[in-house]
């Protein structure tokens, strides 16, 4: 659930959260094993080994939550950063930045010069936090290649899919497919997903087993970069009209709490900012503390 409030948000990826919760190798192995399972088991009607291979149960289970969490929240999380976007923004801050650290510490074997990948990913996810929503007029093709395009950043850390659907000027089409139930655009969108998840998962996957340090090394420039654009204060530069006739931001730059303050007529709320972006921390830290005190009572129970 966790997983799908976070990617409705554009800025905040489902892949930090699925990093923080310590599911992320397992889910990346379970999509990536889908493929072959299905050709050597699920063809030839072996289903319980199927189900076995891609670990089925967990990608169910987790699937469910997700989309739970879209079809529940995206109301809820639209309202909450109209209304409160500085606390909002702060908290997701936080958790971006305590998974900095966390994915930092997943390394086998730190070294100076992994902060060159660090670079290069921090470089290319800034970047793409700059660019200007786009605008396109969704028809059934664009709506299954959003979805393609999307769960691929989605399940990097660090990179929002929702903000690549913003980019892409489908996030309000698709949002509000999902608020209305569209089975026909919401089921387009869903193939695209499963056809980038597949491929995507399977590179990664095979990249992770080849340079594991290196890749995860970008992916922490990633999440490093993905703080330009959950940093709370923002000035808007332009707007434009929605395909649903929405006046939305079409480009917003990171300024100081006085420079917001100025241009918005909003007070900039920095000890609301403070508090939330101790919150985020401190979910991160509290979610680490539970998984190591977790897999200490199973090396206990394993001993016994």
């Amino acid at each position: 659930m966790a997983m799908g409030a976070a990617d409705v948000v554009p800025g905040v990826s489902g892949g930090t959260v699925a990093f923080i919760t310590g599911i992320y190798f397992r889910l990346l192995g379970a999509i990536a094993a889908v493929p072959s399972a299905a050709f050597s088991d699920l063809l030839r009607g072996r289903l319980r080994r199927f189900w076995n291979q891609i670990d089925g149960t967990f990608l169910v289970v987790l699937l469910t939550g997700i989309v739970a969490s879209i079809a529940t929240l995206a109301n809820i999380i639209t309202w909450a950063l109209e209304t409160y976007p500085v606390a909002l923004w702060s908290f997701f801050f936080g958790l971006i930045l305590a998974s900095v650290w966390h994915v930092w510490g997943q390394m086998n074997a730190p070294s100076r010069w992994l902060v060159i990948p660090v670079g290069v990913g921090a470089a290319f996810a800034w970047w793409v936090t700059t660019l200007s929503a786009g605008q396109v007029d969704p028809g059934a093709l664009i709506f299954f290649l959003s979805g393609a395009v999307a769960i691929c950043a989605m399940i990097l850390p660090g990179l929002s899919g929702s903000f690549i659907l913003l980019v892409l000027g489908m996030y309000t089409p698709v949002l509000a497919a999902v608020r209305e139930l569209d089975l026909a655009i919401i089921g387009l969108f869903m193939a695209g997903c499963v056809l980038g998840l597949l491929s995507f998962a399977r590179l990664l996957g095979f990249a992770l087993r080849k340079a594991h340090d290196t890749v995860l090394a970008v992916l922490t420039g990633f999440m490093i970069g993905a703080l330009n654009r959950v940093w709370p204060w923002q000035e808007v530069l332009g707007w434009r009209t929605d395909s649903s006739g929405a006046r939305v931001p079409l480009e917003q730059v990171s300024v100081s709490p006085i420079r917001y303050a100025e241009v918005s007529g909003e007070p900039a709320q920095v000890p609301v900012a403070l508090v939330a972006v101790a919150l985020g921390l401190g979910v991160v830290l509290a979610g680490e503390w539970f998984a190591g005190r977790s897999a200490r009572a199973e090396a206990v129970t394993g001993e016994g």
